[in-house]
């Protein structure tokens, strides 16, 4: 379970980039989902009723998106009370309690959906980042999360990695110099890629991507902050290693391509600083969350008021 002090850190991040941004994003989800309006909850649901819920955790897996969940439920109707009972980050068991959220039965209906999708999807992302943090357990190596995220979802998703155990690389092409196989291909080669690089670097960072151990020793000619190691062999992954730290202690190392959980252990204890895993945010698996309401009164309940 994360500490009190290590969730504020995490929901930091959040607030530090643009909170405005995922409130566009929310109304963007719910104008998808209510359209005009919801027609069978306005045909069956009375003006008055209020109710109560609770979201369930039907699997195990690492929780995520809980103040994302009660910026929906808060959007579609301000005097909804939202009450969690875990923190971002935590890890539950099947069928536990995660949260509460309680007012009119009209507005819980309509913000459901999108709040339970909004869960589902960064509880997915911190599950899957989890379960790679543990596999390194011991060593001092870092996962990364990379840019293959959903569209116009990489602040939530690369929050929901932070919640998981695991840490971000660059936010997009605007912070980080990363040169990549396509950059040296059309600049000519890694040479004349970096000599550009370097020109105009300011004040970002520069990290080169590179396939083999010939373009690890054309790289380490310049001056550089990291160096990606690229679908290497692991053999050839541990050579490229120890090269570098021959030439340089300094530079970091991120270890990149055919990482699976089976194998990323065998990665870690290869030296590297960094894996980088796009899995964690394009192949994530949701988390199966339910709000149970007001069917199953042994959880949740509704009344007239």
């Amino acid at each position: 379970m994360l500490t009190f002090s290590r969730f504020i850190l995490i929901f930091a991040f959040v607030k530090r980039v643009d909170f405005q941004k995922i409130q566009r994003l929310i109304k963007t989800a719910l104008a998808e989902d209510l359209g005009p309006g919801d027609i069978t909850t306005n045909l069956i649901i009375p003006q008055g009723l209020k109710g109560e819920g609770i979201i369930i955790a039907k699997e195990k897996g690492v929780i995520s998106g809980l103040t994302v969940a009660k910026s929906v439920f808060k959007q579609i109707d301000p005097k909804l009370v939202f009450k969690s009972f875990i923190q971002d980050g935590t890890e539950v068991k099947s069928n536990s309690k995660v949260a509460l959220v309680k007012g009119r039965a009209k507005s819980i209906l309509a913000a459901e959906r999108t709040a339970l999708n909004f869960l589902q999807r960064l509880s997915g992302i911190s599950t899957l980042t989890k379960e790679y943090v543990k596999k390194i357990k011991g060593t001092k190596v870092k996962i990364l999360d990379t840019r293959k995220t959903t569209p116009g979802m990489r602040l939530l998703e690369k929050y929901a990695v932070r919640a998981g155990g695991g840490k971000n690389h660059r936010k997009g092409l605007y912070d980080m110099i990363l040169i990549k196989d396509n950059h040296i291909k059309s600049a000519g080669s890694i040479s004349s890629a970096l000599r550009k690089a370097q020109k105009g670097r300011r004040n970002f960072k520069i990290e080169i991507e590179t396939k083999n151990l010939k373009q690890v020793k054309e790289a380490l000619s310049f001056k550089l902050d990291w160096i990606m190691l690229d679908n290497f062999k692991l053999k050839d992954l541990k050579k490229a290693v120890k090269l570098i730290r021959s030439k340089d202690k300094k530079v970091k190392i991120e270890a990149s391509g055919q990482v699976n959980l089976k194998n990323v252990r065998k990665f870690a204890l290869s030296g590297v600083d960094y894996i980088s895993v796009g899995a964690l945010t394009h192949s994530a698996k949701a988390l199966d969350l339910s709000l149970i309401f007001p069917g199953n009164r042994s959880v949740g309940k509704v009344s007239r008021r």
